[in-house]
């Protein structure tokens, strides 16, 4: 018995039917659907829900979103060498890899076991304070510092391993994976990094100087980010999607997770023609 974990977005319009397909297409097949418990009773389907599914075993995940459910999913079975394949209802797409009019063919393709697992590097992001560590995270996407509100601008210094390479006034900084590097480091004016590339993107938001420019570096290498500003609203977030407040004097140390997303991809997509439909059309 094949077991998939299904991770529906409920604040999709359509979720519901798209869900229903998916249900329909495994009910005479060897699959068990599992779903977490509360998005079960949403969907009429409490039978198939699960409490902590993030623990239970699952041969793989299913999202049903954009790719920002897919990177929740990723960060929710952290460790646990899952792979992970993303049904598409959102607007652009880099990760997940099946439109709305290709679900039945793709889930037959994984049921005949005709995909590939890329490996995607993740990120562990820890917050020290006065030596100690009091708060970690992880991301496929980035890790962010960054000020909220109406704060004022950061001041920060930033080393590499043991070098302190750059003293910053910025709106925040970015640590973004390859795979990140479509995502909020693009809209700050970083590079487009072929995600098979071993590397991190450090890109500066809104740096008060012209000097500054965003740096590639080997993702082996550790990110330590010196929070000297004035000011109590500063904010880690990671994905965008969880975050986590900051002191004065705090560090932000990014580096490699241990583990990598395991993401599911099929023969037919090319990163780079993915790259030209999302992000150009087909200008």
């Amino acid at each position: 018995m094949f077991t998939i974990a299904v991770f529906p977005n409920m604040t999709k319009t359509n979720i519901r039917t798209v869900f229903e397909r998916v249900r329909s297409f495994f009910a005479d097949k060897e699959v068990r659907i599992l779903l977490p418990a509360k998005e079960a009773d949403l969907l009429g389907y409490g039978g198939m829900g699960v409490e902590n599914i993030g623990q239970y075993p699952m041969d793989m995940a299913l999202s049903i979103g954009g790719d920002g459910t897919l990177l929740n999913v990723c960060r929710r079975i952290y460790d646990r060498s899952i792979p992970v394949c993303g049904i598409n209802l959102g607007t652009i797409g880099f990760l997940v890899d099946i439109e709305l009019t290709e679900i039945e063919s793709k889930l037959q393709k994984i049921l005949r076991k005709e995909y590939r697992i890329e490996k995607r590097s993740m990120l562990s992001g820890y917050v020290v304070h006065r030596g100690r560590k009091k708060y970690k995270g992880n991301a496929i996407n980035d890790i962010v510092v960054t000020k909220g509100g109406m704060a004022r601008m950061l001041r920060f210094g930033l080393d590499i391993n043991n070098t302190r390479v750059a003293d910053y006034k910025a709106d925040g900084l970015i640590v973004s994976t390859a795979t990140g590097s479509t995502a909020y480091s693009l809209s700050a004016g970083g590079p487009i990094v072929n995600p098979q590339v071993k590397a991190l993107v450090l890109t500066p938001i809104c740096p008060h100087t012209f000097n500054i420019r965003p740096m590639v570096i080997s993702e082996e290498d550790a990110v330590h980010i010196h929070i000297e500003a004035g000011h109590p609203d500063i904010f880690v977030t990671f994905d965008g999607q969880k975050s986590y407040q900051i002191a004065d004097e705090d560090e932000v140390i990014v580096q490699k997770g241990k583990e990598p997303a395991r993401i599911v991809k099929f023969g037919d997509k090319d990163y780079y023609q993915t790259m030209k439909e999302k992000l150009w059309g087909n200008e």
